[in-house]
């Protein structure tokens, strides 16, 4: 064993001859998953979840089965923006994930709660652990795309998914801060201990659009996204602007109804970043 290893080869850059590869767990015996995507963020507030589910509909849009696995496990809002409610059913074999009206599978602590407002107060290893069964415990049918929405910040959760599911890539997301470059370097830099590829980043919050002379109005100052990407080297993916519409929709649980989906391009450039 090389005299600078670290015990630990998720963090170790020694090339040892312990080395070994990664033991992921392995899904629900009748799964069939595709491409793993996890969406993630150094900091809260950011829109995670706005970005996995328009990107979920986007991929949907072209075809593609999708499913959502809401790692969120304390802060769970996929099912809200999808109008679902609780009835997950299973058999001897699984859990069966909730089906949103476009079709979309979707796997959420909310959906197994009595009350969608019950609080949950747990500690650490019990939500990592809850996050782990919505892999292996769920049966998730012919997935091409299981994009995962991780909790913010580089915690247990993120950690667990990437140690433990075979995620094959990353999405960042930002918003138009002087602090974009610190929260982008947290999770890029978690994301490459991990040997994951960081498939791109979406700003959030942009711009407001001016509804009567079509304006862009910055009011948290000029994006620094198109600087950040270069500095990682990352493809800019897409800038969101803030959209009372999508709200809306969001908070009637139609987000699948969006008419002009503000991902579908970066959807288009995920699946050719995987293909």
């Amino acid at each position: 064993m090389a005299e600078e290893c670290t015990h630990n080869c998720s963090t170790c850059s020694s090339d040892c001859a312990s080395r070994k590869a990664p033991q992921y767990d392995k899904p629900n015996e009748k799964s069939k998953i595709g491409k793993i995507i996890g969406v993630v963020s150094g900091k809260g507030g950011v829109g995670k979840s706005m970005v996995t589910s328009l990107l979920a509909v986007a991929l949907n849009r072209k075809g593609y089965r999708v499913g959502i696995l809401d790692a969120d496990i304390t802060g769970p809002s996929i099912p809200k923006a999808f109008g679902l409610k609780g009835g997950i059913e299973g058999d001897e074999s699984g859990l069966f994930p909730a089906r949103t009206p476009g079709g979309i599978d979707v796997i959420s602590l909310n959906l197994l709660l009595p009350d969608e407002k019950s609080p949950v107060i747990w500690r650490g290893p019990v939500i990592a652990g809850t996050v782990k069964q919505f892999y292996t415990d769920v049966i998730w049918d012919n997935i091409d795309y299981l994009l995962i929405d991780c909790p913010p910040g580089t915690g247990d959760v993120p950690l667990t998914v990437f140690q433990s599911f075979k995620v094959d890539g990353v999405v960042i997301v930002s918003s138009p801060q002087e602090l974009v470059s610190m929260i982008v370097a947290k999770a890029a830099n978690m994301a490459n201990m991990m040997n994951i590829p960081v498939l791109g980043l979406v700003e959030n919050m942009s711009f407001v659009r001016c509804p009567d002379c079509g304006k862009e109005i910055r009011i948290f100052g000029e994006s620094h996204i198109e600087q950040v990407a270069a500095e990682f080297g990352f493809p800019l993916l897409a800038k969101m602007p803030i959209d009372p519409a999508l709200s809306a929709l969001v908070d009637e649980g139609h987000i699948e109804w969006v008419e002009k989906d503000p991902l579908t391009e970066a959807a288009e450039s995920i699946v050719a970043a995987l293909s």
